[in-house]
């Protein structure tokens, strides 16, 4: 089971919940964490799949 199947009531129903676990304050640095967190591996699979298209196109002559 996906993220994609969530919908936005889930997505209210977990930000409640981190509201009451971790409360307000705590919320901006999670939340600045996660989207470094996901910045950085977004661009670690782009350089990822772009070396294995560079080690693709010399085999393919």
């Amino acid at each position: 089971m996906g993220f994609t199947n969530i919908g936005v009531p889930g997505l209210i129903l977990i930000l409640i919940i981190a509201l009451i676990i971790f409360g307000p304050s705590k919320l901006p640095e999670i939340g600045r964490a996660f989207g470094s967190t996901l910045r950085e591996f977004k661009s670690s699979a782009k350089d990822l799949m772009s070396s294995d298209e560079k080690e693709e196109k010399p085999q393919s002559k």
